[in-house]
């Protein structure tokens, strides 16, 4: 039998039909490609450790500077000011002139006074002589002349006294004509005028002299942690930090003087004072500041970074950079927060990698481009 030869046109349709097939798989195998090749990048990062330190714990509130000591500056006497011997916001000792009171009447009143003890320091002469004569008479005086020389020996030796009291006043009035401060201090505003007449009864001073060099701040407390603060103060010297009022810059240290002798009942609160040194000035009376009182310090106390710290509608999170740079959601109890620190209770252990930066885009799962903080060297997903 004859073998049957294959007509060519069924050859030319075998090939169509396999250039067909392969055109329409080849969309396929490239979206397939494509989808592979279009992976999601990995997130770009900034990653800080978890670490072991010592963690000093804080009680902030808000206080008002005052001067350590502020001294109201007035007359001592009556008269007619000729002379303000200061500058106002001028710096002054103690003991350095202030005012000067026309001297002339209370200098006439100590002339007076001494001129009066030398008259009577010679009546005392006198009498004495009297005394020594009737005395020298024996028997030829009366015992009646003789008690009354005696008598007036006496009565002018008492002047005499009573004339020292007299000195020792007028000279005092008349040091009380010079003003002078009363402490070492910043002057304020001037309230009298050289021509004015002030009088010892004037309720109004001449100038305020408040102490800067140390000064105070007083702070409040709420009462429930009077036992820490308590516990502070026996344990020795206890630090205070004064900031500006919105907490961002340090303006002074200082230590922590005393805590009030009771608790303000309308608003529970415990008031207390603290004491710097300010030699840079950098507190001032009736500033307003923020303040840090050191009740304790814990020693190696697990903490992280602030800003790892994230909040969600079931608490506090974090983070964590987990194997193969993925990120792993952690919930976290958490303490105080200190200089950018936070005390970590639980839900990290010490020696992890938690994000502080970019968890915006950050999903459970997501690769991560992990940058550690304050290094710059950047660690890229693994494959």
């Amino acid at each position: 039998m004859a073998k049957r030869r294959i007509p060519t046109w069924a050859y030319y349709l075998a090939t169509l039909i396999l250039i067909g097939g392969a055109y329409l798989a080849w969309p396929r195998q490239q979206s397939q490609n494509t989808t592979a090749s279009k992976a999601p990048p990995a997130v770009p990062v900034t990653v800080a450790n978890v670490t072991k330190a010592d963690f000093p714990v804080y009680l902030t509130g808000l206080g008002t500077v005052q001067g350590f000591n502020t001294v109201t500056v007035r007359t001592r006497v009556d008269g007619q000011i000729n002379q303000i011997a200061f500058k106002e916001g001028q710096l002054v000792k103690e003991g350095d002139l202030i005012a000067q009171i026309d001297p002339r009447p209370f200098q006439a009143a100590l002339d007076q006074a001494k001129a009066k003890k030398t008259q009577d320091e010679a009546n005392l002469t006198n009498a004495q002589r009297d005394l020594q004569r009737s005395t020298k008479l024996g028997d030829f005086a009366t015992k009646q002349t003789v008690d009354t020389q005696t008598a007036n020996v006496q009565q002018i030796t008492a002047q005499i006294a009573s004339d020292d009291a007299a000195i020792f006043n007028a000279q005092t009035q008349l040091d009380y004509a010079s003003i002078r401060a009363p402490i070492s201090g910043v002057t304020g505003i001037r309230q009298v005028d050289v021509g004015n007449i002030v009088n010892a009864a004037t309720q109004t001073g001449i100038v305020t002299i408040a102490q800067v060099e140390p000064i105070s701040v007083i702070f409040t407390a709420p009462e429930e942690q009077l036992p820490a603060i308590a516990s502070a103060l026996r344990a020795g010297e206890t630090k205070v930090t004064a900031l500006t009022a919105d907490g961002r810059k340090v303006l002074s240290e200082g230590i922590l003087s005393l805590m009030n002798n009771q608790v303000d009942t309308t608003s529970g609160t415990i008031r207390l004072k603290a004491t710097f040194d300010n030699k840079d000035h950098a507190l001032w009376p009736g500033l307003s500041v923020s303040t840090r009182l050191l009740v304790n310090t814990l020693k190696n106390a697990t903490v992280l970074p602030d800003d790892a710290v994230q909040h969600g509608t079931d608490g506090l999170y974090v983070f964590v950079v987990a194997d193969g740079n993925k990120a792993d959601v952690r919930k976290i109890k958490v303490g105080p927060s200190t200089d950018g620190k936070t005390l970590v209770e639980s839900g990290v252990n010490v020696g992890e990698q938690v994000v502080t930066r970019g968890q915006y885009r950050v999903q459970p799962g997501s690769a991560l481009a992990v940058n550690v903080a304050n290094s710059g060297q950047s660690t890229v997903k693994a494959d």
